[in-house]
């Protein structure tokens, strides 16, 4: 007999828990909306439910959410289910999917490793069916599910998942070509893995994985050479397998067979490896974990969770070579903000060094000396980042006390990998590695390297091979040079933490929770590039005094006594009087210009404050606004205002900003919001223009975006705020090309988009013009489908032509993302140009583009439609194929041939087939495949009989065509006995484009406005 099921837990769970767990946020959603789905399906026929379902999600987008999620959750839980339940998926979704993978993608990077057994095995048999399916944002999909495959880990479950997705890559081929970075993604995580898979028992999954990555890297390797420098790690890393020798020596000797493009390994070595390459080969939880602790750690503090770490995933012999992924990830992602680099939390440096210590396999120690270095041998300051090379440089200096041994280790490996990397390549091996010193001195990581390259500790032989290597480096300091402005490092890096180098990789008591974790890690696993910022960091430096001190002695008296008062200042409004007086100090005359870096220092860190934290209040109101500006920083601004630009004063405070900028550079957008929300700041919009001029940077468009990516990043709401403004007091700047725009759509929601769209139609905001839409739009097709879709429903509120952009349609690719140019297409009227560019697209039988707006014209505009098909039908066909006139520049895209006319036209014939509309019973249409049938070849009246039948038949006819189009039943078709459509919805073809609630507003903004529309928006 078997147990009964304990009480209060249900069969088919998503999640493994235990009773003590608290019920998780997203399993209880999952289970409402399968519970709505199922209510709505319980005791009704297969046909029923699918009707139901139907109706359902067509009463809104919360509606469509509940059933797609239903489905989706029934799918991942009831296996015998799980067929009919995509079928349903496919039928009922209005969105491309995309509820679901937005929802797949969460699972994945959330709650992949709690998923039941039978919930995971669902998951990749879902991915499957997306990728055979074609779904767009399938390759997302995949991507993110290839990133649970961990490296080191030969578990049952991790060798299942490799071997799956595996599988799907090497079935779906042809659509993995599609995506270039799928292939190199592919390529980067098959090639890493290889190397765990050398055992027995393994070598046929291993000789798969072979066989897939030699493929892709020979006939695709130009997509695969934008994973840059670490291709080359990892090729070496398994150059003895023999395919990968024959490849490998193809890659020395014959690069030119791999790839006309290619020049050489050189070419490769000198191309920095992308952040999300480095990314993939972490699982999201260790990634969580591992940036937990370069974030929220206290140094000194680090030893638990280390421990919890290494037990976690560094435990076993096959897990060494996961080091090299982690030490990768460390230099090339993690790259903390001068916040963080100037707290206690615990450094890059402290974690590889733990990292280098505790490895047990001689082979993976002197592989994560390479990942460690491997930056260094071709780099290129013009290129490549300082905080890719500082780690190594650090590890050296500050384990010299503790550790030695460490530090000689790692000079000796940098001395011997130059002649030893590449023989042929020492000459640039030896610059790169001088590039890395010399670059390090500059950015003063460290103020000069002679006390480590000979120091004491050091045996007499490696101080002797790094004198020779180094000379430069060897003898006494030399004087300093002049620091560049370097975004997120700190120009004073050394810093408290060398207090604390005694016992730097292991020190004591703290605790590691994994619930604890598990809390914190939500929004946490997808951060990427400079989002590693948690608010809890922030909050916890609020409360820490500014530290000014070695800064504030480099003022003459008059001005520290200031910056002292301003640092005791307690409320703010005092704090502005103090600020008024140091700006009075600096327009004096006998300002000393020497003490602006000095003074700049010390109001960056005073300061530091009022740049955590959201800047555009809850509320939006003048009184709020106004509120919002009144912080001591702001009298810099306020003052510059004030003045005019003649004034010898404004360019002395100008100057000052610029350097308060290169501290700080936040204090751009926040110029930004103040010359647009205070009233003093009316009009004043271009001291923005000199300030950027003034700038280290000195150029407006590069200082503009540059600012309008760091409010991206900080505050969502105030870059939406700030959007109107900007585009209206700098249009060469923003309208010119996609970079803002991409800004925004990449990170704004629904609800924020619907407000900008309302901008748009109320005159407030131009975001296209006629001379640029179309190149923006162009670079739109490859952005992600929300950013794209969000462009469209942008474009829509506009007034532009539709003309301007029909262009467009030339650069869609076969099954690409442009499902809302529905919408923007089948607003207007069809115009003979833009039948015309329709009509010459490639015809595929799963592109259904083409067919869909057809058949919504069919539906609108059938006289319209049939006459602009007659004109281009005879036009083609009495027009001889070598001198083809070409009239405008759109026509020079659209080669339109009379083949692709019929093969579409037959698309629309099989496609209107059940319905009632008799739109290829209109006598344009009939004459024009009379004309056609006349003069075509017996192929292709064989190959459109179906069509041409049509034309005989009214040829044959005595009633005249027009009561026949009144007349369904003497409709050629009409008398196979197909049933009509339930509604006139699937005559309009719409289905192919779904509406939200914010495109609804592009959609009432037709050309002419109905009376009917009146009606709706009156009653909204």
């Amino acid at each position: 007999m078997e147990p009964s099921p304990a009480k209060g837990k249900q069969q088919g769970r998503l999640l493994v828990s235990t009773t003590l767990d608290a019920k998780d946020e997203l399993e209880e959603r999952l289970e409402r909306c399968v519970a709505i789905t199922t209510s709505i399906t319980t005791g009704l026929s297969e046909r029923e439910a699918n009707d139901a379902l139907t109706a359902h999600v067509c009463k809104g987008p919360q509606q469509h959410e509940e059933v797609c999620l239903g489905l989706f959750t029934l799918l991942l839980t009831e296996t015998t289910q799980a067929q009919r339940c995509y079928r349903d998926l496919t039928l009922v979704n209005r969105d491309g999917m995309n509820v679901v993978l937005i929802k797949i993608n969460q699972i994945l990077m959330e709650k992949f490793l709690k998923l039941q057994e039978v919930c995971r095995t669902q998951l990749v048999w879902l991915v499957r069916e997306l990728v055979k399916s074609s779904v767009i944002g399938a390759d997302g999909v995949l991507m993110t599910l290839m990133k649970q495959i961990a490296g080191g880990d030969l578990s049952n479950k991790n060798l299942w998942l490799a071997e799956n997705v595996l599988d799907i890559l090497v079935e779906q081929r042809e659509w993995v070509l599609k995506s270039g970075m799928l292939v190199a993604m592919s390529v980067y995580t098959y090639l890493r893995l290889i190397v765990d898979h050398g055992t027995t028992n393994l070598l046929p999954l291993r000789q798969r994985e072979v066989d897939f990555c030699v493929g892709l890297l020979r006939e695709r390797f130009m997509e695969c050479f934008i994973i840059g420098r670490d291709l080359v790690r990892l090729l070496q890393n398994v150059a003895r397998i023999p395919e990968m020798e024959l490849l490998w020596k193809d890659l020395l000797h014959n690069p030119q067979s791999l790839s006309p493009q290619f020049t050489g390994l050189l070419q490769l070595l000198t191309s920095r490896t992308s952040r999300k390459f480095l990314a993939c080969r972490l699982t999201p939880d260790m990634e969580t974990k591992l940036l937990f602790m370069t974030s929220r750690v206290r140094f000194g503090q680090q030893k638990r969770y280390q421990d919890w770490f290494q037990r976690q995933y560094l435990s076993t012999a096959e897990s060494q070579s996961l080091r090299c992924d982690l030490i990768r990830y460390i230099c090339g992602v993690v790259h903390p903000s001068n916040e963080v680099l100037s707290s206690d939390i615990l450094p890059r440096w402290a974690i590889i060094g733990w990292l280098l210590t505790t490895c047990t396999s001689n082979v993976a120690a002197s592989n994560a000396k390479l990942a460690l270095f491997y930056d260094w041998l071709f780099f290129n300051p013009e290129k490549d980042s300082i905080m890719n090379i500082e780690p190594a440089i650090l590890v050296m200096h500050h384990s010299m006390k503790p550790h030695p041994a460490i530090t000689a280790t790692l000079l000796d490996f940098m001395c011997r990998i130059i002649p030893h990397f590449f023989p042929p390549l020492e000459g640039q091996v030896r610059q790169g590695v001088f590039n890395s010193l010399n670059f390090i001195m500059e950015k003063r990581v460290l103020a000069h390297l002679a006390p480590l390259f000979d120091n004491p500790k050091l045996d007499r032989e490696l101080r002797s091979m790094l004198r020779e290597r180094f000379p430069e480096f060897c003898s006494s300091p030399s004087p300093p040079t002049e620091v560049k402005m370097e975004e997120s490092v700190p120009l004073e890096m050394d810093n408290h933490v060398l207090d604390k180098e005694d016992g730097c990789y292991d020190n004591t008591d703290a605790t590691f929770s994994d619930d604890e974790e598990e809390l914190n890690s939500k929004g946490e696993t997808h951060c990427k590039k400079r989002e590693f910022r948690f608010h809890q960091v922030k909050e916890t430096y609020v409360e820490e005094p500014a530290d000014i001190t070695p800064y504030v002695d480099q003022l003459d008296e008059m001005l520290k006594e200031k910056v002292l008062q301003l640092q005791k200042g307690s409320d703010t409004e005092a704090q502005c009087e103090v600020m008024q007086e140091i700006v009075d100090l600096i327009l004096e005359e006998d300002f000393d210009s020497e003490q602006m870096s000095a003074l700049a220092s010390c109001l960056a860190e005073l300061f530091k404050g009022h740049f955590r934290g959201d800047v555009l209040p809850e509320e939006i109101t003048e009184e709020s606004l106004e509120e919002s500006v009144c912080k001591p920083v702001c009298l810099i601004f306020r003052n510059l205002c004030q003045m005019q630009e003649e004034n010898s004063g404004f360019s002395v405070l100008l100057d000052m900003l610029a350097e308060l900028y290169q501290k700080q550079p936040k204090i751009g957008y926040h110029l930004l919001y103040y010359l647009k929300a205070s009233k003093a700041a009316a009009g004043k919009m271009s001291l923005y223009e000199s300030f950027a001029q003034a700038t280290a940077l000195g150029d407006l468009h590069t200082c503009l975006m540059m600012d309008m990516k760091a409010c991206q990043e900080d505050d969502v709401r105030l870059l939406c705020y700030l959007t109107p403004s900007i585009y209206s007091e700098f249009p060469d700047e923003t309208l010119r090309s996609g970079e803002l725009l991409n800004m925004i759509v990449a990170v704004i929601d629904s609800t924020q988009l619907q407000e900008l769209m309302c901008h748009v139609m109320m005159g407030n905001l131009v975001m296209f013009r006629k001379d640029s839409v179309l190149n923006i739009l162009i670079q739109s097709l490859d952005w992600e489908t929300f950013e794209q879709y969000s462009t469209w429903q942008l474009f829509l509120a506009h007034s532009i032509p539709l003309e301007t952009i029909i262009p467009i349609l030339q650069h869609l690719k076969y099954k690409g993302e442009h499902n809302t140019l529905h919408t923007v297409i089948m607003q207007d009227t069809p115009t003979e140009e833009m039948v015309k560019m329709v009509l010459s697209r490639p015809c595929h039988t799963e592109d259904q583009f083409t067919t869909s707006i057809l058949r919504h014209w069919a539906a609108k505009h059938d006289d319209l439609l049939g006459e602009h098909i007659k004109a281009l039908l005879i036009k083609n066909n009495n027009m001889p194929r070598k001198r083809q006139s070409l009239r405008s520049s759109s026509s020079k895209l659209a080669q339109l041939t009379l083949e692709q006319m019929l093969e579409h036209l037959d698309s629309l014939r099989l496609s209107l087939s059940n319905t009632k509309n008799n739109f290829f019973a209109q006598t344009p249409i009939l004459q024009a495949l009379q004309h056609v049938q006349a003069s075509c070849d017996e192929a292709h009246k064989m190959r459109f009989s179906d069509l041409f039948s049509l034309a005989e038949e009214y040829e044959d006819s005595s009633k005249p065509p027009k009561s026949r189009r009144k007349a369904p039943a003497s409709s050629p078709r009409s008398r196979k006995g197909a049933a009509p459509p339930a509604n006139n919805e699937e005559d309009s073809g719409s289905s192919s484009a779904s509406v939200s609630s914010c495109a609804a507003i592009g959609l009432f903004r037709l050309r002419q406005p109905s009376p009917d529309g009146i009606a709706i928006l009156c009653g909204m």
